[in-house]
């Protein structure tokens, strides 16, 4: 599976989250189909050169987006995530949304800072 993993230890973007992105989007492409077992936290960080707690703190936060599910003795798997992931960012668009009803900004403010947050996001 490592050789679908590329981490830049020069990046100024954490090894964690180099990960988790990966994963990520792997997932979401089809290319970790729903299902797949990933390895163990110890099994990943040997395969990487990286610390265990490093691959720990990356399948916390995929878990935490759902897009992996631990199953406890079984083991770590990709979760059938873009149903949980949109459903997440849908409420959380939701909450925004009105919020920004309730503080009186008009439409196009709300979503300038919407597209403004999600630029600045997406392109660090």
């Amino acid at each position: 599976m490592t050789e679908k993993i590329v981490l830049d230890p020069d990046s100024a973007v954490a090894p964690y989250e180099q990960l988790r992105a990966q994963l990520s989007e792997l997932a979401r492409s089809g290319a970790l189909p729903v299902g797949h077992r990933l390895p163990t936290v110890r099994g990943f960080a040997e395969e990487l050169g990286l610390a265990a707690n490093t691959v720990a703190k990356a399948y916390r936060a995929l878990e935490a987006d759902g897009v992996i599910e631990t199953r406890g003795r079984n083991g770590t798997f990709v979760a059938a995530a873009g149903g949980a992931a949109e459903q997440r960012a849908a409420a959380a668009a939701q909450r925004y949304a009105e919020t920004a009803e309730r503080l009186g900004l008009s439409r196009e403010q709300a979503l300038a800072l919407a597209r403004d947050a999600v630029r600045a996001a997406y392109d660090r």
